[in-house]
């Protein structure tokens, strides 16, 4: 938004009727968010939750449940070589992503007014569902959403977390998930040497898939590594099947 209006524009800015831009009002459908009434109070369910991360299914339960405010900041426009030169005090509004060193993006949503203005008092609060949220998130391209950022409540939503916010369906882990289990038994269906294929929780590593393979005695390492490798690389094509995993390891059992 220009801080001053073109010569000649003045009187079109300053007209009643208007919006900043110019544009008339007349005539516009404003249509309801559904938080109007919204006071930017944080969910009590989600901060139970926040205060307890290590039952996640119990957290991603209020997180679908929850309002979230999504950061809107402004940013500088670009110039367009096309047209006349905008002015350097142009600005226009956008959602925010973050990069950490590894190049990983991610969508950083808050639970209450108070969690956003502590991160940055700068930024206006979009108040949106979490699916709504995870949506944006996708189409950012981002891999993970950042809850409450900056705050003692900071907790990250894996992908697989976002994949099924942005789905609208309860999120399981992954060793739970009877999706999952389906795809272990496709990806080991034409492996004659493996007797049995589960997937258990890897305690260690929050969101690991631990792939427990039982196969016949007899296989030389080699045989076992490209066998396993075989299995990794059809889970990884699942497409569907790979965005409820956050990561896959593999234990080997002989018969």
């Amino acid at each position: 938004m220009n801080d001053e209006p073109p010569p000649g524009d003045g009187a079109l800015h300053d007209a009643p009727g208007t919006d900043s831009g110019g544009a008339p009002w007349l005539g516009r459908e404003l249509i309801s968010t559904g938080f109007d009434s919204d006071l930017g109070d944080a969910d009590l369910t989600l901060l139970v939750a926040l205060d307890n991360p290590h039952d996640e299914a119990e957290l991603m339960r209020a997180v679908a449940r929850a309002r979230l405010l999504v950061p809107v900041v402004a940013v500088p426009r670009e110039a367009d070589s096309t047209s006349e030169p905008i002015a350097a005090s142009s600005t226009e509004m956008a959602v925010v992503t973050l990069t950490s060193s590894d190049g990983q993006r991610a969508f950083p949503v808050f639970s209450s007014l108070a969690a956003l203005s502590a991160w940055d008092a700068t930024a206006r609060p979009s108040p949106v569902t979490s699916a709504r949220a995870a949506q944006g998130a996708v189409s950012e391209g981002c891999d993970v959403m950042l809850l409450d950022c900056g705050s003692a409540r900071e907790h990250v939503l894996r992908p697989s977390m976002v994949w099924a916010l942005a789905q609208q369906r309860a999120w399981l882990p992954a060793h739970a998930d009877p999706f999952v289990t389906q795809a272990l038994s496709r990806a080991t269906a034409d492996e004659e040497d493996v007797i049995g294929c589960i997937g258990e929780d890897e305690p260690a590593e929050a969101g690991i898939l631990r792939v427990v393979l039982s196969l016949r005695p007899g296989l030389d390492a080699g045989s076992v590594q490209a066998l396993a490798t075989r299995i990794g690389q059809r889970i990884a094509t699942d497409g569907e099947a790979r965005a409820r995993i956050d990561g896959l390891s593999f234990t080997i059992r002989q018969a």
